[in-house]
């Protein structure tokens, strides 16, 4: 995050849209839950859908050329027998590379919302001389298909390819900003009611090694415009004891990832997530790290969520794939409705890092304003505000925030605001990163089902 109150990349890019349309153990806690794990099951309807392919069966199901589901506690999908090879020319190196490929195309899916914007989301690991691709077909609410697009090229290192997101994609009636589809004019009631995702595994011709996708889906959503969004009733007093790191101290640090520290707002939210639930990166990962710096996972996982497209860190789904790196992790990106959703999760031990952008005057505390920023939200205190880890803080000891409920569940939800010049901007409207055990709870199952998140 900058704090200069200015627009960021994504913020340009979604504010051009909206100017159209004018089993894991729970880590340690502290506190005493309520009954905010049952009260979002009165929530019957969403203006979110996801679907997930993540079971044996789910990777059986799709249309497969050279690729083949694998069982076991954790089912996936691998190359088998190559399809055939490809060059692929690097945009961000200049690299010309031969790759054997295979594909899987996920069956059908309906949306239970018809969408104005989609965002897909993948968990896998893809071993050195390894990568993939992520691709999205819909259709339309008139019938009609959009071209396949790209979600995202990706791997978990970066010295095969970059990873990377594509511009410059559209049909002219809709288009791909960074890691989001977005219906170009929802005004016009042309909705997305239907999608397949298609994976593309590629390896080094003849290595034999190949990646292995454990989940893939996609969030469809059409939240509807609003400045203020309806003030949810406290429900619960937690807080979860989640590590804190400030993105701050690392300012000037690798000025190569988005100029530095300053806009590593979400791989230091996501690191933090990853160490609650005990993930740890080794020394040997961390060697390249000056070893005069603090912190040294934080410039870890900014590199490695780094897309060289955007030019940023703040890809979301690049940020989901980096913390399912993690043994015995899970990401997606995903929508909430409210603040009771997130009580629901902490209730059930899962923190979530929340997207928004505000004035300075907007967010009491905060000292600063920002276009886009994510923080770690780790409770809630028993007035029901909202317990923050802010990475936007002077150092890892002032990273824990208490923030007024009010005013954090509307800077988080609503999809307009004012920005300093007095001009509409677009907001995230209820934006979210949940990480979350690859073997869920049947406590912390029953919270994600209720959330939306299966």
């Amino acid at each position: 995050m900058s704090r200069a109150e200015q627009p960021s990349r994504r913020t340009l890019l979604t504010a051009a849209i909206a100017a159209a349309v004018a089993g894991g153990a729970v880590p340690a806690m502290t506190g005493t839950a309520t009954a905010a794990e049952d009260r979002a099951e009165a929530v019957t309807t969403r203006p979110v859908d996801n679907r997930a392919w993540t079971t044996y069966t789910d990777w059986r199901e799709g249309d497969a050329h050279g690729t083949r589901a694998v069982a076991g506690a954790r089912p996936g999908l691998v190359i088998g027998t190559a399809a055939g090879t490809t060059d692929y020319t690097d945009p961000h190196t200049g690299r010309t590379a031969t790759w054997e490929y295979a594909t899987w195309t996920s069956p059908v899916h309906r949306l239970s919302v018809p969408a104005t914007e989609v965002i897909a989301s993948w968990n896998a690991h893809t071993p050195a001389g390894t990568w993939l691709q992520t691709e999205l077909q819909g259709t339309y609410s008139d019938g009609t298909d959009t071209p396949w697009y790209v979600m995202g090229r990706w791997a978990a290192g970066d010295e095969d390819i970059r990873r990377t997101s594509v511009d410059d994609q559209s049909d002219g009636r809709s288009s791909i900003w960074t890691d989001t589809f977005a219906i170009d004019e929802p005004a016009s009631g042309l909705r997305l009611v239907s999608y397949r995702l298609r994976l593309t595994l590629y390896r080094t011709p003849g290595s034999g090694t190949t990646p292995k996708v454990w989940r893939v889906g996609a969030m469809g959503s059409d939240v509807p415009d609003r400045f203020t969004v309806p003030a949810s009733t406290p429900g619960l007093a937690r807080e979860l004891t989640v590590p804190r790191y400030s993105q701050e101290i690392h300012k000037g640090q690798y000025p190569e990832y988005d100029n530095g520290g300053e806009a590593w707002c979400s791989p230091t939210s996501s690191q933090m997530i990853i160490e609650y639930w005990g993930g740890r990166l080794t020394e040997e990962q961390l060697s390249w790290v000056d070893p005069s710096y603090a912190d040294p996972q934080v410039c870890h996982a900014a590199r490695y969520t780094y897309d060289y497209q955007y030019a940023g860190c703040g890809n979301w789904p690049f940020n989901a794939a980096y913390a399912a790196t993690f043994d015995g992790l899970q990401g997606v990106v995903t929508r909430l409705g409210s603040l009771t959703d997130l009580e629901t999760l902490i209730a059930a031990g899962i923190p979530a890092i929340t997207s928004q952008s505000f004035l300075k005057t907007e967010l009491t505390g905060a000292g600063y304003g920002t276009s886009g920023h994510l923080m770690t939200v780790i409770g809630f205190t028993a007035d029901g505000d909202v317990i923050a880890n802010d990475p936007a803080s002077p150092s890892d000891e002032a990273v824990r925030r208490v923030y007024r409920r009010r005013e954090f569940e509307n800077i988080w939800l609503r999809t307009k605001r004012y920005n300093a010049s007095g001009k509409v901007v677009s907001g995230t409207g209820g934006v979210c990163y949940l990480y979350f055990p690859a073997h869920p709870s049947p406590r912390q199952r029953k919270a994600l089902a209720a959330v939306g998140v299966r």
